[in-house]
């Protein structure tokens, strides 16, 4: 099971204490901020997408919206999101569940720079109903990923 794989990771990055696991569905950011007790924008959202070289997995704070120029000039393509049924095979973990971590070896990681907004940060844990509390430090370092800005930026209300 994946979710075993998120708490060994988080084991050797002496985080096992991160990991939440709770009695209803996080399965969206909505969901996920209701059970976590925070706003939404504190979610970190895993978008799972077709790279030219590959699956990728996007980490962009809870409630950004990927803009497809941005992508296009960062990655040299438009954007296409894996179809659910094919996120566990692909990525390594299951629609509403994707961990930006213990993923398939060819996944690479990417944080958005929209996370930087918020520290912590609640990224998914493997399941439709969990989650995982870490700084933005130390998503970095698990994730080994690469900052990019590639979300639109918000509109004032």
């Amino acid at each position: 099971m994946r979710v075993d794989a998120v708490k060994a990771v988080l084991a050797s990055h002496g985080l096992a204490e991160a990991y939440m696991e709770f009695a209803v569905s996080s399965a969206t950011v909505d969901l996920a901020a209701a059970a976590v007790g925070c706003e939404p924008g504190r979610i970190a959202k895993s978008l799972s997408v077709m790279g030219m070289d590959g699956p990728m997995v996007l980490v962009v704070m809870g409630t950004a919206r990927l803009d497809n120029r941005k992508f296009k000039d960062v990655f040299g393509c438009k954007p296409r999101f894996i179809k659910p049924e094919e996120l566990s095979d692909m990525v390594g973990h299951p629609m509403g569940g994707v961990c930006p971590f213990a993923l398939h070896d060819t996944v690479r990681v990417y944080l958005d720079a929209s996370l930087r907004r918020f520290d912590p940060v609640y990224p998914a844990a493997g399941a439709p109903n969990n989650a995982v509390r870490v700084t933005l430090d130390a998503l970095e370092r698990i994730t080994g990923g690469t900052w990019v800005d590639v979300c639109k930026e918000e509109q004032p209300a």
